[in-house]
């Protein structure tokens, strides 16, 4: 079944608005305060939607900041059931200190069709290349790369790998060194990071490393669209992470994902950017009138690309 078209635009409003209402924020130094802002717009413009949803990739259990918690219900409670995924700000840091790469995320798929995943930590690669066996969260870096070269036909020293600027990355930034890969290293937003294996104008061939879960099951549902590879593995390191995992029915905890397990059937992805980034450009206000780009995804119809909209304040 596909998503009716004229979710679409409705989806796009809800993260412009998002957007606009974090985008006050940017530069304050309160990104608690710059994600409620982003939450309350999100949710207010959701329950205007005539549909049936449930939050099943939540957002702010880590950052005990406000919630569109996992299993809240939204919408008018008419028309199709939909599982939503939500970041509604994505990259808090970068919109309290007004840095790019800040945006407003969610993705829609019909229920039961996104993975409902835990706020926890998952070790993730994604690529462009769909072909079995070339990319693979089991092997090495030195293997993925070494075969990713071959695959593309080019050199370690001519290929780019995006990966969270983090302690915990230590030893994969210095592999990728040695074999001479160029680095994008991002200090945060990894949604935004996976994303960057979509185009060749991003000029990133591979993103790996360990981010946040959710952020992975939303970067999966805007790859699927763009035809490209995704694979995530959970990370469960408490005792209250491997509980409330087995609650949410993940029996499997050591379990690799591949893209189509994380995302099935249709699905629309939205992500308008607060401040500016590789992806789009953030909010900029002209006059009476503000100014948003957000990068949609819709699977069924094909659609994916950056729509610009002015809009009244």
């Amino acid at each position: 079944m596909a998503i009716d078209k004229k979710y679409i635009d409705q989806f796009i409003n809800v993260t412009n608005k998002a957007a606009l209402a974090s985008s006050y924020l940017v530069g304050k130094k309160d990104k608690i305060l710059a994600d409620k802002a982003a939450v309350d717009s999100m949710r207010g413009g959701l329950n205007k939607i005539n549909f049936q949803g449930e939050i099943v990739i939540g957002e702010g259990e880590l950052d005990e900041a406000p919630m569109l918690y996992i299993g809240e219900k939204l919408g008018t409670n008419k028309g199709p059931e939909f599982d939503i995924a939500v970041d509604p700000l994505e990259g808090t840091n970068f919109a309290a200190n007004n840095l790019p790469g800040a945006l407003s995320v969610i993705a829609i798929a019909e229920k039961n069709n996104l993975f409902k995943a835990p706020e926890t930590y998952m070790e993730k690669i994604s690529t462009k290349v769909t072909e079995k066996n070339v990319i693979d969260l089991d092997f090495t870096v030195k293997k993925n790369i070494s075969n990713l070269s071959d695959y593309l036909n080019k050199n370690p020293e001519n290929l780019t790998a995006c990966i969270l600027d983090r302690p915990r990355h230590k030893k994969i930034i210095e592999e990728l060194k040695k074999l001479n890969v160029n680095l994008k290293l991002i200090t945060d937003g990894d949604v935004s990071g996976a994303l960057l294996v979509t185009e060749e104008k991003y000029n990133v061939d591979i993103f790996l490393g360990i981010g946040g879960g959710p952020e992975g099951v939303l970067a999966a549902a805007a790859l699927d669209a763009f035809n490209c590879n995704f694979q995530g593995r959970f990370l469960f390191e408490t005792e209250e992470d491997k509980a409330r995992a087995k609650k949410m029915g993940i029996n499997d905890l050591k379990k690799k994902y591949e893209l189509n397990e994380i995302v099935t059937g249709d699905s629309i992805f939205c992500a308008t950017g607060i401040t500016s980034g590789d992806l789009v450009a953030g909010i900029q206000f002209q006059g009476n009138d503000f100014v948003s780009e957000t990068l949609v995804t819709h699977k069924s119809s094909g659609l994916k690309k950056v729509i610009k909209l002015k809009q009244n304040l």
